[in-house]
């Protein structure tokens, strides 16, 4: 059994401040694997087997928690969060990844890469205060990889972009800067773009790869669940499932930094609340007037704001509403156990 410092695990000041007297007694440990009923998690003392004392959608692979070996008793607040708006139908968040030091945004030198989506997954990293890389794949089939990295830094000033042939260890080694020495990288993307070659190459596993459908370049699902692993490098990977729906929920400040040219302008617009549609002294206007803006662009910052702001808002409803029927079902236990005993007596 392999054993780590909580050093080796990403421990870190930030974490030891949260620490009280009253959790002298207990083991820190980082959480490796969600599971329903349990929670696996890597310690000084080795792999755990915890019980969640909250339901199990309350924790990320990555979390650090507070454990007596048994159960894990607290979860200690993340440094990086990622989360979406669950998928379906069900209203509410779901949690990614925690504690991640950089978002691996992986995409392909093909038919997958698509602008608007990989804003999406852009807004989410930034949001959560990682940072992001986009990762390239199968730039050894492309004749022109290099359009596609251009194509990916244009979108922000803050996205660094690197092709990768997948299946060569020394290409893909040049990904170690971000997965080393305590460092974790977490890896996002659509099946089918080389998520589980990565892994593998990074982490030394021989996980199953499954193929790309050839007429739309989509892959199938090779990942079933998001799971911490040690690099090669002397770091962590996060792998997760390929996500066909990524709704986004909380994520103002990624889309500010990810659209600051156009957060800019508006800052400049005539009127404070201005649509950037009809009204006089619109900046945003002027930009798309004179060629500095593209109007696809804006169309896609207005459809993100928009989305974020209706599910941001739809899930702190449900939360409210969920609070109210717990406060009434509570007043309602109360007045029937008051019942019974007045009756008893």
């Amino acid at each position: 059994m392999t054993t780590y410092t909580l050093t080796d695990l990403g421990w870190s000041d930030r974490f030891a401040r949260q620490l009280t007297e009253d959790d002298a007694s207990l083991t820190p440990a980082r959480i490796s694997e969600v599971h329903r009923s349990q929670l696996i998690a890597l310690s000084e003392a080795g792999d755990l087997r915890l019980i969640p004392t909250d339901s199990a959608g309350a924790y990320a692979v990555g979390d650090w928690v507070l454990t007596d070996g048994t159960s894990a008793l607290r979860r200690l607040d993340p440094v990086t969060d990622l989360h979406r708006r669950a998928a379906g139908h069900a209203v509410g968040a779901q949690r990614i990844a925690a504690n991640v030091d950089t978002v691996g945004l992986v995409t392909s030198c093909n038919a997958d890469f698509n602008v608007a989506r990989l804003e999406r997954y852009l807004a989410l990293a930034l949001a959560s205060n990682a940072l992001p890389l986009v990762i390239l794949t199968k730039a050894d089939l492309c004749d022109d990889p290099d359009s596609f990295k251009r194509q990916a830094e244009r979108l922000s000033p803050l996205v660094t972009a690197i092709t990768v042939n997948a299946k060569d260890p020394e290409d893909v080694a040049r990904l170690n800067a971000w997965c080393s020495t305590a460092q974790t990288l977490a890896l996002l993307g659509s099946s089918g773009v080389g998520k589980t070659t990565l892994r593998n190459a990074l982490t030394g596993e021989k996980e199953a790869t499954q193929g790309i459908r050839e007429d739309d370049a989509k892959g199938r699902h090779t990942t079933t669940h998001r799971a911490l692993r040690p690099t090669l490098a002397g770091g962590w990977l996060i792998d997760t499932p390929g996500m066909r729906e990524l709704q986004l929920s909380g994520t103002s400040d990624g889309l500010e930094e990810l659209f600051d040219d156009i957060e800019t302008l508006a800052a400049q617009c005539k009127f404070t609340n201005c649509a950037h549609d009809t009204e006089p002294g619109c900046a945003v206007k002027a930009a798309l007037a004179d060629g500095t803006l593209d109007p696809d662009r804006l169309d896609r910052w207005q459809k993100l704001r928009r989305e974020d702001q209706y599910n941001s808002e739809t899930i702190a409803a449900a939360r409210a509403r969920q609070k109210s029927f717990g406060r009434v079902v509570k007043e309602a236990m109360s007045t029937k156990t008051r019942y019974k005993r007045g009756y008893e007596d």
